[in-house]
């Protein structure tokens, strides 16, 4: 008799999606991808609370815009009463209100960029120069900036022209459901930082991944690192344990 892959889940994941539907509807998708599992009962139970009503992120802080606080933190109200062991929040810009939603949580709170730096030294990549592409409002505040340079990696990042002209643009087709016309000025983009010296090119917004499919991947001479597949390897660690991803 053959022994399970593994064991059934230690808890159930929340994930707190709708910004934007695709991306969320797509996390939860590479969640049971991701996992090892020959059955149903392998895989990790989630719940998925795609609200696409939350304003938007990058509107609140670069124009003024309503804050999506109140809205996110009624899902993770919604999701922790759905019996969520630990939360996921597949939209890079919701993590400039991180430090308030985990204030606010009875549960704990998985961060992208700390998944993405996971994945980076996964890959073995060390020291950088790491691209970054995402919205206006990620790249300005340096949410990524910051922590990659606190784990020792040197940052190349887009100026707010490139922001505009290359993940603007790819963010915007992705959201309105034409993927396939983000991957033009996405790849530009790509292609810029790697022209300027990065090593390594972190897909900083959940749209972006979306925008340049895996198997499209191989035309870019540089290693992309894909935060929709990078925070749902770190829910499946927090879950399952590190040997659930070496099964």
């Amino acid at each position: 008799m053959t022994a399970p892959l593994a064991a059934a889940a230690a808890g159930r994941l929340g994930v707190l999606g709708g910004m934007g539907p695709l991306a969320g509807a797509a996390f939860a998708l590479r969640v049971v991808q991701l996992t090892p599992a020959r059955r149903d009962q392998e895989h990790i139970p989630v719940v998925l609370h795609n609200d696409p009503s939350v304003p938007d992120r990058s509107s609140a802080y670069m124009a003024g815009g309503p804050s999506p606080l109140p809205a996110m933190l009624r899902g993770i109200d919604t999701l922790i009463a759905a019996g969520a062991d630990c939360i996921a929040t597949p939209c890079n810009t919701a993590h400039l209100w991180f430090d308030d939603m985990q204030a606010a949580s009875s549960k704990p709170m998985l961060h992208i960029v700390d998944a993405v730096i996971e994945d980076l030294q996964r890959r073995g990549v060390r020291g950088g120069p790491i691209g970054i592409l995402g919205t206006p409002a990620t790249i300005a505040l340096g949410l990524y900036q910051k922590g990659l340079r606190k784990a020792g990696f040197e940052v190349v990042e887009p100026s707010e022209e490139e922001v505009a002209q290359f993940c603007v643009p790819a963010i915007a087709a992705v959201k309105a459901n034409r993927p396939e016309d983000g991957f033009a000025p996405c790849a530009d983009g790509i292609r810029r930082l790697t022209a300027r010296g990065a090593q390594a090119v972190v897909l900083g917004c959940t749209e972006l991944p979306l925008a340049i499919p895996p198997a499209r991947r191989a035309e870019f001479d540089v290693l992309l690192s894909d935060s929709i597949d990078a925070l749902a390897l770190q829910a499946i660690r927090h879950l399952r344990g590190d040997q659930a991803l070496t099964a």
